[in-house]
């Protein structure tokens, strides 16, 4: 892609995808403030997936939530992951196949960065999942987020929610598809939402992360895949079509003869 090009392709992103960032900017710092000021996530969690007479998370080790969507999930998107790079390196045996090289390794690309980025805050973050807590079966106090916690206690990695972010992280479709067909990009939007959340619910149901966790997650990977596509990739992942020399000539020979009407 020339300098030009990509000029043209920011300038597109600027105009048409501010909604992208700033939107989702607003809502993400709303959702945030109002987990990191209230008692949201524990109430929530006592109130639907932790049985207080128990004591215990009863979805903890249960096939659906365990073996089905966390294994199976995982394998899932390790699948479409492979098949993203496999149909990269079909591109270049199959000159059919060349369209879609680009859109490819973004998705390839996209998928890989945001659930690693995810996977590197969880290690850095040193927050507790909520079935380490005391009062959810565990043994350790519960620290709020953006407070000092005490040197005493075990290193934490528990947010934000790793295995929901490869759910969203299928969001890559969308920008993948948006610019050759816009319907079936809002379909994989929607597709990749859902199963980021499906994966949310069973970890949640588990015990394994606050819903705050997984908000957060799912609004990381949306502003990894957004920088990648409209950075990295410079906002274009298809061939633009190439305009017909006889139209542009057709064209320009009818704006000479507006212009000689004019002046006489």
């Amino acid at each position: 892609m020339t300098s030009s090009t990509r000029a043209d392709a920011l300038r597109r992103m600027t105009r048409r995808q501010l909604s992208h960032a700033i939107l989702p900017g607003i809502a993400f710092v709303a959702i945030a403030a109002l987990f990191a000021l209230t008692d949201l996530d524990r109430t929530l969690a006592r109130a639907w997936a932790f049985d207080a007479t128990l004591g215990v998370f009863p979805a903890r080790g249960a096939w659906w939530s365990t073996n089905l969507l966390h294994d199976g999930g995982r394998h899932l998107i390790w699948a479409i992951w492979l098949a993203t790079i496999g149909t990269y390196a079909a591109s270049f045996i199959n000159v059919d196949w060349r369209v879609y090289r680009r859109p490819a390794l973004f998705t390839f690309v996209a998928i890989a960065l945001a659930t690693l980025t995810v996977n590197v805050l969880k290690a850095l973050s040193n927050v507790d999942c909520p079935w380490d807590l005391a009062e959810f079966g565990g043994a350790l106090p519960y620290v709020p987020f953006f407070a000092d916690r005490p040197n005493e206690l075990p290193f934490a990695a528990c947010f934000p929610g790793s295995h929901s972010s490869s759910g969203f992280a299928l969001v890559a479709f969308y920008f993948a598809l948006r610019e050759r067909w816009p319907r079936a990009a809002r379909v994989a939007l929607l597709s990749g939402l859902a199963v980021g959340a499906v994966f949310a619910f069973a970890q949640e149901a588990r015990g394994a992360h606050f819903l705050s966790h997984d908000l957060w997650s799912g609004f990381i990977v949306w502003f990894v895949e957004l920088g990648l596509y409209s950075g990295s990739f410079g906002g274009q992942l298809w061939p633009q079509p190439q305009r017909s020399p006889s139209l542009s000539y057709a064209r320009l020979a009818s704006a000479r003869v507006a212009r000689a009407s004019r002046v006489v």
